[in-house]
């Protein structure tokens, strides 16, 4: 079975995940829309994907720039199974979804009440099974659970305390920058912490947030009251076992985001993204029962798989969460 895949907001999220989803085999592209003619759009048409106007609104801006559209977002909707919406959040279109009956996943920066299902892969793949509506949390919550889960299933935890060092806006967002500041979120606990909580409730979390002045990454500071004694191998161990987690040593010289995105860009990534999740194994120390690390996130990249993996799980692709993540690695190049 082939599902076909269709993409609403063709921007920072919606192009990446179509372009995973071409290296998909058991998936097809039919099509991406756009609301207005950016370099995105002629991007888009360039390689040669089925392109849709989002909005009648810019329909004139298409025709001077010569951007060529197969029909308008509700025709894409004819075509597509299930359609990936990468548009800004609270932008309103589940009820086009549900009269069109086609299935949708939307981001992290969308509230749970609007799906009732926040999706991670290792964590709660079989609650996505077969589903119609589910969101994907953020990178930031993506990257908690990467690592938190884990330790939930095969340690336990107590309480988890986690500082997110937030990048200021992503590089292409000049609107919000440049920033000569230090902005903590004063909105306590932060998102995050109620975030993962959406997607494994029975997990005591508490967050906070600061933003600073990067546009690369966003930085992590974790301490998790483990229920029981462990050494640090045992930690180190169990992570190495685990997908979509990389570890980073700064006795080799990475020792900042910036040298983890170099990193990402020697290894010739696609668009120098990092999928994985970046933790500094020789900053990794067990206390008695507390665990201390930091863990770095691409913003823009590591929930593209955890899109691919919900697409399979919700059309009923892959009943197994290892199988499709492992088919999902290995097509991205996912190491």
């Amino acid at each position: 079975m082939t599902v076909k895949v269709g993409i609403n907001g063709y921007g920072t999220v919606g192009k990446r995940v179509a372009d995973a989803v071409t290296k998909q085999d058991d998936m097809e592209l039919v099509g991406v829309a756009k609301r207005s003619p950016t370099y995105e759009a002629e991007m888009a048409v360039d390689k040669g994907y089925p392109f849709y106007a989002a909005s009648e609104k810019y329909l004139d801006g298409f025709e001077e720039k010569g951007i060529p559209y197969e029909g308008m977002l509700e025709d894409l909707l004819e075509k597509a199974n299930i359609i990936i919406d990468g548009t800004p959040k609270k932008a309103g279109y589940k009820p086009v979804y549900e009269e069109a009956g086609v299935k949708a996943i939307w981001q992290g920066g969308e509230d749970h009440e609007l799906t009732g299902i926040s999706f991670n892969s290792m964590a709660n793949y079989d609650e996505a099974y077969g589903a119609d509506y589910l969101r994907v949390v953020s990178c930031n919550t993506t990257g908690l659970l990467r690592t938190l889960y884990p330790l939930l299933e095969n340690v336990g935890i107590d309480n988890c305390k986690a500082v997110m060092v937030r990048r200021g806006a992503d590089p292409w967002d000049t609107s919000r920058g440049p920033i000569n500041s230090i902005n903590p979120v004063l909105d306590i606990p932060s998102h995050h912490g109620p975030d993962v909580k959406s997607v494994l409730p029975e997990i005591d979390i508490q967050t906070t947030a600061v933003k600073v002045p990067t546009t690369i990454m966003h930085l992590h500071s974790v301490i998790v009251d483990l229920e029981k004694e462990v050494g640090t191998k045992e930690v180190v161990d169990l992570w190495e076992e685990t997908p979509r987690v990389k570890f980073f040593e700064a006795s080799e010289g990475i020792d900042s985001t910036a040298k983890v995105m170099e990193y990402a860009k020697d290894r010739d990534n696609n668009r120098g993204d990092l999928n994985e999740i970046a933790v500094w194994k020789d900053a990794i120390k067990v206390e008695g029962s507390t665990l201390y690390y930091y863990q770095a996130i691409h913003q823009e990249s590591d929930i593209i798989p955890e899109n691919i993996d919900a697409i399979r799980a919700m059309c009923e692709l892959e009943e197994d969460n290892e199988k499709s993540i492992q088919k999902t690695n290995e097509a991205m190049g996912i190491q």
